[in-house]
Order: C-alpha cells, then sequence, then structure tokens
C-alpha cells in the first residue's frame, strides 16, 4: 500500500510541477506580448494599447500598435510557437537532443526555397511560403531517406542533415551573390532571422498552420511519447508507428517551413525550446504546450533585446544565435565525449 501512495504522491507532484511551470510560461508570455506593444521610440500606457486592441481610435497608437507593433507580436509568437514544436517533435521523435530542423538542415533546405523567391523569382508572400514548405519537405524527405536502414538511424540522420545543410547554405550564399544589389539587403535581413516589416497581411498562412498542426502534434503526443521508447515498445502500447510517424515528421517539417518562410531561419529557437521546456515542466509528459510556450518566450524575448538591450537594435536572429550557438557547442562535445547517440 505504501508503495502505491508513493507513487500517487510522485505523480500529483510531477502534475502540479507541470501546471505551475505551464503557468509560468503564459504569465510570461503575456508581459512580453505587453512589452512588445507598450515599448517603442514612443512608448504608450497599457491602457492606450488596450484601447486599441478593443478596436477604438486612439490618436497615435492606433497606427504605431495596431500597424506596426501587433504584426511584429503576432509574427513573434506564431514562429516561436512553430519553431518550439517542431524541434520539440524531432528531438523526441529521434530521441537526440542535436535533432532540431535547424540543426539537421530543414530549415537550410526552406531557406534556399524563400531565398530564390525573394531574390531572383519575386514572387509573393504566398507563393514564397508554398515553395518554401515543398522544398522544405523535399529536404527532409532526402534526409530521411538518406538515413534509414542505419543500425543508428537518427545519429545518421544527423550528421547527414548537418551536411545538408551546409549544401544548402552554400546555395544560399550563391544565389545572394547573384542578386541584384537592392535584392540582397532584402534577403540578407530575411536569412538572419527577423520580424522588422512583417505585415499582418502576411500571417495568414503562418496563423492557419499553427491552428491546424499545433493541435495535431498534441493529440499525437501519447504516440510520439511511445515512439521514444522504440519502435517495438510503442507497437507493443497498439501504436501504428508508421502512421504516426509520417503524420508527426510532416507536421514537424510544415511548421518549421511555415516559420520559416514567414520570419526566416530565426536560429536556436527549434533547438533550444524543448530542452527549456523540459526542465521547466519535469518529465513525464507532453512537451509539446511547453515547448510551443518556450519558443513564443524566446522569440519575443528576444526581439526585446535586440531592439532596446543595445545602442544598435539587431535582429532577433542574432540574439538567437548568441545564446544557441554555445549550447550546441556544448551538445557536440558532450556527445562527442559519450561516443554518439542513437
Amino acid at each position: 500500500m505504501s508503495g502505491a501512495v508513493a507513487i500517487r504522491a510522485g505523480r500529483s507532484r510531477r502534475t502540479r510541477r507541470r501546471r505551475i511551470g505551464i503557468a509560468v510560461l503564459l504569465a510570461l508570455l503575456i508581459v512580453l506580448a505587453a512589452g512588445m506593444l507598450v515599448l517603442g521610440q514612443t512608448s504608450f500606457p497599457l491602457s492606450d494599447v488596450l484601447r486599441v486592441l478593443a478596436g477604438q481610435d486612439v490618436p497615435g497608437a492606433s497606427f504605431t500598435v495596431g500597424r506596426l507593433r501587433l504584426p511584429r507580436l503576432a509574427a513573434g509568437a506564431l514562429a516561436g510557437l512553430a519553431f518550439g514544436v517542431a524541434g520539440s517533435t524531432f528531438q523526441t521523435l529521434l530521441r537526440n537532443p542535436l535533432a532540431s530542423p535547424d540543426v539537421i538542415g530543414i530549415t537550410s533546405g526552406a531557406s534556399v526555397a524563400a531565398v530564390l523567391s525573394l531574390v531572383v523569382l519575386h514572387w509573393s508572400a504566398g507563393a514564397t511560403t508554398a515553395l518554401a514548405l515543398g522544398v522544405g519537405i523535399a529536404t527532409a524527405v532526402v534526409i530521411y531517406a538518406a538515413a534509414r536502414g542505419a543500425e543508428s538511424t537518427g545519429g545518421r540522420l544527423i550528421l547527414i542533415g548537418i551536411g545538408v545543410g551546409a549544401m544548402m547554405n552554400a546555395v544560399v550564399q550563391f544565389l545572394v551573390q547573384r542578386a541584384a544589389e537592392w535584392d540582397v539587403s532584402v534577403a540578407m535581413r530575411w536569412l538572419t532571422g527577423s520580424l522588422n516589416g512583417v505585415r499582418i497581411e502576411d500571417l495568414g498562412l503562418l496563423a492557419i498552420a499553427t491552428a491546424v498542426l499545433v493541435p495535431t502534434v498534441a493529440v499525437l503526443s501519447r504516440d510520439l511519447r511511445a515512439l521514444e521508447l522504440g519502435d517495438a515498445s510503442a507497437t507493443a502500447l497498439g501504436v501504428r508507428v508508421d502512421r504516426a510517424r509520417v503524420l508527426l515528421i510532416v507536421a514537424a517539417v510544415a511548421l518549421a517551413c511555415f516559420a520559416t518562410a514567414t520570419t526566416g531561419p530565426i536560429a536556436f529557437v527549434a533547438f533550444l525550446s524543448g530542452p527549456i521546456a523540459k526542465r521547466i515542466v519535469g518529465p513525464g509528459g507532453s512537451l509539446t504546450i511547453p515547448a510551443a510556450l518556450v519558443g513564443a518566450c524566446l522569440v519575443l524575448l528576444a526581439d526585446l533585446i535586440g531592439q532596446f538591450g543595445f545602442d544598435t537594435a539587431f535582429p532577433v536572429g542574432v540574439i538567437t544565435g548568441i545564446v544557441g550557438a554555445p549550447y550546441l557547442i556544448f551538445l557536440l562535445v558532450r556527445t562527442s565525449r559519450l561516443g554518439g547517440s542513437s
């Protein structure tokens, strides 16, 4: 009986920690969102911001908040949600903290498509997103097909993905070098990962994708946790392994590609969100919602730091890159010392 009581007490502690962690992340996200709307070259009181959000006409604030800051906030939050869920899904599915879309080359494939559309084809935002999605999925298929069948599929996939990502980055540099002078600044700002100049009209596809795919991954979170135990264990638990894996990979790739096409490849958000979320809510539950919240908080916090933390404003991707690069080096060194990961 004492053993059963201890098990129930442990579950209760984990559930309480998870609920508190999610509540803290939600509160932090609300605070950061308020900061995004209130702060700027001209700061507005929160009451004016709330009036603008309620649809009232507030001189000065209506344009600045409604047309400039609100789209920036929405883009950062949606991209952070998408990157966070995509990264956490890949890391859980492949049982490796290095397996995020930006590390294994998927966002690099989407970047090639977006840069091609921006500086060569001059397509619209919708066409750019569609092309980035198609090329990102094709890149994921190529990487997965090349890695399949190996004894250590996860580690092999990461190595192949890093190589594919390097090739894709070389193609991006080639396209930028050949671009017209007036297109280079647009491409470079986008490649850094930036929320500058985002319009509310550019967010439709990303908003729809997030609204559909994040709940899809959340619904499949039980299957995802079972797949983390291995195919044999997942099958024994009643999971249709191939179906679940395909659905999860497609959803994660699509989220990463939609976000990349809208804001550029914001560095390391997908990579960091899952591990940070796991530290906050603890083991034993789905990381989908916590990782989504962490991703959104990371992007908004980095954008605020980039705007107001230095004498010169920096794009959000510069700040996330400064934070994420040392952690990537740490993981690579640790993985090397442990002799790799499956």
